[in-house]
């Protein structure tokens, strides 16, 4: 499949790191379904280029969404949507991501970070209304 087109936008006034700017609007797309299953995103260089950031920057964003389950890379096919990827996972597994670094920031172990998951799921239910927090 030829390069899906991309459009990402930087902002360096942002308090928002530039990868993570990629990284958002890259799930932004796959949420709206402007990135389906298989299109590839452009090259780490190209995309640099294009944005006039590092490589090293762009490398970072799809590491990050490839971590996340919203892409994969494959040699010679380039960076691709996943398959499966549908926006809840998306954004859980975004919520999970920054739910383990909020946790070891804060100088929890990992099990302490599990019991956190723990106490919100026996909190919050299937089927249950959201409560107001």
């Amino acid at each position: 499949m030829p390069p899906a087109e991309l459009r990402v936008e930087i902002d360096l006034r942002s308090g928002l790191a530039p990868y993570e700017q990629i990284r958002s609007q890259v799930v932004a797309h796959v949420a709206a379904g402007r990135l389906v299953v298989g299109d590839r995103l452009p090259t780490i260089r190209a995309l640099a280029t294009d944005l006039g950031l590092a490589p090293g920057t762009v490398a970072r964003a799809y590491r990050e969404l490839e971590a996340a389950g919203v892409v994969t890379t494959r040699r010679r096919a380039g960076t691709v949507v996943a398959d499966g990827v549908s926006p809840g996972d998306v954004a859980a597994r975004h919520a999970a991501h920054e739910l383990v670094r909020a946790g070891r920031e804060a100088g929890l172990s990992d099990d302490a970070i599990l019991d956190v998951v723990r106490g919100a799921l026996l909190h919050d239910p299937p089927g249950a209304a959201p409560t107001a927090r």
